[in-house]
């Protein structure tokens, strides 16, 4: 039941990220669950080592949630970067026919 939990749990603090960081995702549930449960576990370390909460405080919901945001916008700077490159070398491979 505790993996279970984990999965739930990383699910909503994804949807909580993704509302919280509108934008175009072609995430969908798997990616949305593991960016939830990796940001969790990187925000509650993260508050944890800090010191501002223990691991069975309820702070750790928003330290995960701020986790999963964290983790959200790099993610976005690195496909960013990724479809710049992409979009870049299509345009020069395939000029435009001027009519």
């Amino acid at each position: 039941m505790n993996i279970l939990g984990w999965i739930l749990f990383g699910f909503v603090v994804g949807l909580i990220a993704r509302a919280l960081m509108p934008g175009r995702d072609p995430m969908g549930l798997v990616g949305t669950t593991v960016l939830g449960i990796i940001g969790a576990l990187a925000g509650g370390w993260v508050g944890q080592a800090l010191g501002l909460y223990n691991a069975q405080d309820g702070a750790g919901f928003f330290g995960a949630t701020i986790g999963a945001v964290a983790l959200l916008f790099i993610y976005r700077m690195i496909a960013g970067r990724r479809r710049g490159v992409t979009s870049a070398s299509s345009d020069r491979d395939y000029p435009r026919k001027v009519a």
